[in-house]
């Protein structure tokens, strides 16, 4: 794919980004292609990054280039990324949320604690408030669950924490994150959500039904590590109908999960303007029946 984007191509990606998603009960309509922040601090997501100005940049070239939709969480870094968000963007664009997650801390060597007693969870909502510089945040997500996949068991504690801090006015809308089915609808008994973020893409595929389930109920599902995360898709299927359509294999598996469902949004990371713009332009991408089918038998 051209790194030289004309003025219209630039223009196209301003106003596509795959459409956008409203969502459920809220007047927040997103582009469906988004930016995930996680890269944006130093190496294993600790500490500021290499280069504090490029960081900068890849924030405002995300705007410009028409993303109104930020996933970010004050653990990365920790605090960093939310600063390098605050520093770029604020005051921020009136159709901009940024969503964040809470559940998680860091220890001095970088390492990922859970951090979800009603305590935890209300000390990192003000720091999300702090380091973002607003009075209420826009959504989010409670992170349960491991890396890759749900713990089965109840949320109701850390989720009523939550959902009080959401009465209080700290917080506009929920979301959860890494969870199954039982505890979506144990969440939604608590309270309403409006997002569930989850580990799914082109190869990974179990939370297909989930998807279904929540596509059927208007509810956004946002999957984490679209292209695979720390192991990076690797499929000769994927390369050969990315060839075949004269683009690239990241492009190919980004455009499947806008054509998966409606209610899929994006957030691929990165740290640099010219992968940025391969996503972004990956939005604008169809892909045709024949190569959703062969597409379609990778996770077999």
């Amino acid at each position: 794919m051209s790194h030289h984007l004309t003025e219209t191509t630039e223009q196209s990606l301003r106003t596509d980004l795959g459409g956008s998603f409203t969502l459920l009960n809220t007047s927040i309509t997103l582009k469906r292609m988004g930016y995930g922040a996680m890269q944006l601090a130093g190496s294993g997501v600790f500490g500021p990054p290499r280069d504090m100005d490029a960081a900068i940049t890849v924030l405002r070239e995300a705007i410009t280039l028409g993303v109104n939709h930020i996933d970010t969480a004050d653990f990365y870094g920790p605090h960093i990324t939310n600063q390098i968000i605050r520093r770029a963007l604020h005051p921020y664009p009136d159709d901009l949320a940024i969503v964040t997650k809470v559940g998680a801390v860091r220890d001095a060597q970088g390492g990922w604690l859970p951090a979800r007693s009603p305590e935890q969870l209300r000390a990192q909502v003000h720091d999300n408030l702090r380091n973002l510089e607003v009075d209420v945040l826009d959504a989010v997500n409670l992170r349960v669950g491991g890396v890759h996949s749900p713990v089965p068991g109840s949320i109701a504690e850390p989720f009523t924490a939550l959902a009080q801090m959401q009465q209080e006015g700290l917080i506009k809308h929920l979301g959860i994150s890494t969870v199954n089915a039982e505890q979506v609808a144990e969440a939604q008994s608590i309270a309403p959500i409006v997002e569930v973020q989850n580990f799914y893409n082109i190869a990974h595929r179990e939370d297909d039904n989930l998807v279904n389930l929540l596509a059927a109920k208007g509810i956004a599902y946002v999957p984490y590590f679209p292209l695979g995360g720390f192991s990076p898709l690797q499929s000769d299927t994927l390369n050969s109908v990315a060839a075949r359509l004269g683009t690239t294999p990241n492009a190919v598996a980004l455009a499947w999960l806008l054509q998966r469902a409606p209610n899929i949004l994006l957030i691929p990371g990165t740290s640099s303007v010219e992968h940025l713009r391969e996503n972004v332009a990956a939005a604008s991408l169809t892909l045709p029946e024949d190569a959703l089918t062969e597409l379609n038998g990778i996770a077999s």
